[in-house]
């Protein structure tokens, strides 16, 4: 199963969203991202998050649609944060659609320990979301309960 997570920029949340599910995934499953007006760069301090973790960054760079071009995903999470003002990504393919938002922790003002708290905070969301999503009894699920899972997993 693959899941596409989307942002506005991919520079970011969804690049910690696609790295933490690879991190958690077992066997089958694979998550990509992309953004629907890709930076064309990751933001160093999501590298740097991602590495503090213990979390692979190989292979992670900003895309856009072009990344799953010819093998559409399955799901698409959308994880920009809409209390922001922020223009959620829209996709028009086939897959299941869910919205996860995450506030942007780059746009946290701070020191240093304090948008590193932001990054760490979001990252914990996003493992709690990828946990719930890997303990979902897939086989048993029609989509229409799958989409009712994913929206609940959106509250975690």
């Amino acid at each position: 199963m693959k899941v596409l997570f989307m942002c506005t920029a991919n520079s970011c949340r969804s690049i910690l969203s696609e790295a933490l599910f690879n991190h958690l995934a077992p066997e089958g499953f694979l998550a990509i991202s992309s953004g629907s007006f890709p930076k064309g760069q990751v933001l160093p301090r999501s590298l740097t998050t991602l590495k503090a973790a213990g979390i692979s960054t190989e292979g992670l760079y900003s895309k856009g649609s072009d990344a799953f071009e010819g093998n559409p995903p399955d799901i698409v999470i959308t994880v920009c944060d809409k209390a922001a003002g922020e223009a959620c990504p829209v996709y028009f393919g086939p897959a299941l659609k869910a919205h996860w938002g995450l506030e942007d922790p780059s746009e946290v003002q701070g020191d240093e320990a304090q948008i590193d708290a932001a990054f760490h905070a979001t990252l914990d969301i996003i493992e709690r979301r990828c946990r719930a999503f890997f303990e979902m009894p897939f086989a048993s699920l029609d989509p229409v309960g799958v989409k009712a899972e994913l929206d609940r997993i959106a509250a975690l």
